[in-house]
């Protein structure tokens, strides 16, 4: 069973992430968080649990966005080692470039049809990103079609 954990503010997209999980083949446990700092306050259990398989994290949240998370969660030594996958809506190259010299594992832009959905959580759950180095810049961002 792969620990999941999701911060993403817009429950649009979370019920949409939901039912996506659903019809992925692996068995999963998914943890929401809402907002950057219910996040950080999910991923402090960590010391009793273990830790997630993958965050995937949204960047535009409120009261602590997702580059924050990601400053903090690299930043953390019992939080160093957890595969972060930024998941967003925006392709812009500066977050992408931002995300990626903060130590983020992979970066996917949101997809808008549900069958790619499944198929981004599908890969990102297939991915070895456990003691493995972050990926060269060229195979970063993750194009799924």
């Amino acid at each position: 069973m792969k620990n999941i954990f999701l911060a993403d503010d817009d429950a649009d997209d979370q019920e949409f992430f939901i039912d996506a999980l659903e019809e992925v083949t692996i068995p999963t446990e998914l943890t929401i968080s809402n907002n950057g700092l219910e996040l950080m306050s999910n991923l402090d259990v960590l010391i009793k649990h273990p830790p997630p398989h993958v965050i995937f994290l949204d960047l535009n949240m409120p009261l602590k966005d997702g580059f924050q998370c990601l400053d903090e969660i690299r930043s953390t030594p019992k939080l160093q080692g957890i595969p972060v996958v930024i998941f967003s809506t925006s392709d812009n190259h500066i977050s992408v470039d931002k995300t990626y010299e903060g130590g983020a594992n992979y970066y996917i832009r949101k997809p808008t049809s549900f069958p790619l959905l499944v198929k981004a959580i599908e890969k990102v759950l297939t991915l070895e990103m456990y003691q493995v180095p972050q990926p060269a810049k060229e195979n970063y961002y993750l194009s799924i079609v």
